[in-house]
């Protein structure tokens, strides 16, 4: 097999200038600096801050004539990777990725290992085709594709071996027939695999879903779905019906919605899955709601309050009575604000109750209850007995009707501190929200401290973070002169962050304190917009411009804060 040759290498200063990332000047600079400590190039460049390691690897790849990648999850064939030793991937940093008739793509951290592809062509009798990868992504696909892909190529060669079929007969042996597969050892194999790679990867749900012929896995990070895999469709009702077994349901009825919960053990951790199917015209789909208290932010210095706005925040929290709120559609991370909230407060001096829909993090030292609305036992009710219970605080994971809300506010004016939700779009709505239900004026006037409303939005990945200048049109909006030079910061897409440019997510927030001219304005039943022009004129933040600060700091983009404050004010 014929040796690999680079092309003619490029010059990394002059591909840096007729870019325009850096002047002749400041080239001449760097190569004076280079002269005088013999360090490369590209670390110079790098420890300047002039581009990051991930743009230093993309023009390494692009002066040595070889492609760059970002090595995602599903990009590496897993049926390949063997044909290299893994000893050898890991000495050579390497890993093979896919064939196409007799090339090779290998991927490789040092590009300039000629005699690593050489071995492998020598190795293999195929041609090799390099292409340029961090070095980090290459090892943790070394520890997923030699372990996890390659058990899951078993996985699916076991299940072809068993000869499984699309069951088709009678609704009675097939339900036999598929409970048979499901504690066969392939199907264990591929249901577990699924649940791994997705907790491992930081999912909050999984999906499973068929598609006629078809069936599709998917998972859900930092609030969007990706394809995790696509098994086969004759695996989808075998699957459903273990993960049924698992969480102690009625394999047998496919007709009607069910609900459950699944615990599982990974490395060394109790994992709660929330098991919910619906039937589709295709089959049940089902979708289970991990709860990772490992991943769990519960300390409210870190779930993204503003330095003033988390002391104002703290003091709301240390009053002995009064109400709450925290505002924002589903999704928008109410619960884990107010769970860092009690956790803060969580000390052997405190009685701290709370009534939950479902219970999502098991909380030590604080009496945890969840609603049973089949058979009556409602958060009216529950709140009710609470009373009898001595509480100091009470978190009400959610208030839905009048009742509620009544009871709630009576028990912040008798010496409590509750703490509850509310799903609207902006804090003054949680007053008007509460005068629609039919709560007196006064008492929203006499009980309610704040109303907090949030979003979420997602960090820019610090893999592969990069600056750039932004258009006089974005400095605009963010209030800044249109003359001044800003460098914001945004996501490339690497493998790190399955090519989004963002990893993590933190949250917005807009604090709305009661004050006597806002307890006066309330006893006159206001409307919405009558309240949030008293807040604008005394200078209240909103979401937006929480959202404005993070993107000068750094933190998010302004395509997020925009698409996530959409519906705020």
């Amino acid at each position: 097999m014929t040796a690999y040759r680079f092309p003619t290498r490029k010059k990394l200063g002059e591909m840096l200038v007729n870019r325009g990332t850096i002047t002749p000047e400041q080239m001449n600079e760097f190569l004076r600096i280079q002269k005088e400590t013999k360090m490369p190039l590209g670390q110079i460049l790098v420890d300047s801050g002039v581009i990051t390691r991930q743009e230093l690897t993309g023009f390494l790849g692009e002066q040595l004539g070889i492609p760059h990648v970002w090595l995602r999850k599903g990009l590496v064939d897993p049926r390949i990777v063997s044909i290299v030793p893994k000893e050898k991937a890991l000495k050579y940093q390497i890993i093979p990725m896919f064939r196409v008739r007799n090339v090779l793509t290998v991927a490789a951290g040092d590009p300039n290992s000629v005699f690593v592809f050489d071995e492998i062509a020598k190795m293999t009798g195929l041609k090799v085709q390099p292409v340029l990868c961090r070095s980090d992504d290459i090892l943790e696909s070394i520890r997923e594709c030699y372990k996890e892909d390659v058990a899951m190529d078993e996985v699916m060669a076991s299940a072809d071996e068993t000869g499984l079929e699309v069951v088709r007969s009678s609704p009675e042996r097939a339900i036999s027939e598929i409970a048979e597969m499901a504690e066969g050892s392939p199907v264990v194999n591929l249901t577990n695999l699924i649940l791994m790679k997705a907790i491992r990867d930081g999912a909050s749900d999984i999906h499973l879903e068929p598609q006629g012929d078809q069936f599709m896995v998917r998972v859900r990070i930092d609030g969007l779905l990706y394809e995790l895999m696509s098994p086969k469709v004759e695996m989808h009702p075998p699957i459903v019906s273990r993960l049924k077994v698992m969480a102690n349901l009625d394999i047998s009825e496919r007709r009607m919605p069910q609900d459950g919960r699944i615990q599982v053990l990974l490395e060394g951790s109790l994992i709660d899955l929330r098991f919910s199917t619906m039937p589709t015209i295709h089959g049940e789909k089902v979708v289970l709601r991990i709860l990772d208290q490992r991943k769990a932010i519960l300390d409210i210095n870190k779930v993204g309050f503003e330095t003033e706005m988390l002391a104002r925040f703290k003091l709301l929290l240390k009053r002995p009575h009064g109400l709450v709120l925290v505002c924002g559609p589903t999704g928008s991370g109410k619960t884990t604000t107010l769970y860092s909230a009690i956790s803060l407060l969580n000390t052997r001096e405190k009685n701290i109750v709370t009534i939950e829909d479902p219970v999502e993090y098991q909380l030590k030292g604080i009496n945890q209850n969840q609603v049973k609305e089949a058979i009556g036992l409602t958060f009216a009710l529950f709140l009710k007995h609470t009373l009898r219970q001595d509480p100091d605080i009470i978190l009400v994971g959610e208030i839905r009707d009048r009742e509620t809300a009544e009871i709630a506010i009576q028990a912040s004016l008798t010496g409590h501190l509750v703490l509850s939700t509310l799903h609207t779009n902006d804090s003054v709505s949680a007053i008007t929200r509460l005068l629609e239900m039919g709560v007196e004026p006064y008492l929203i006037s006499s009980a309610l401290l704040a109303s907090l409303s949030q979003r979420l939005v997602r960090r820019i990945c610090p893999e592969c973070e990069t600056g750039y200048f932004p258009s006089q049109a974005v400095l605009k909006e963010l209030g800044i002169d249109e003359n001044k030079q800003v460098r914001l910061s945004r996501g490339k897409g690497c493998g790190n962050c399955y090519d989004s440019g963002y990893k993590g997510r933190t949250a917005v927030y807009e604090l709305l304190e009661l004050d006597e001219g806002l307890q006066a304005l309330i006893m006159s039943n206001p409307t919405t917009e009558g309240l949030r022009r008293y807040a604008r004129e005394r200078g209240y933040t909103t979401l937006k411009k929480d959202g404005y600060r993070k993107i000068l700091e750094g933190v998010t983009t302004i395509d997020e804060v925009t698409s996530a404050c959409a519906s705020g004010v």
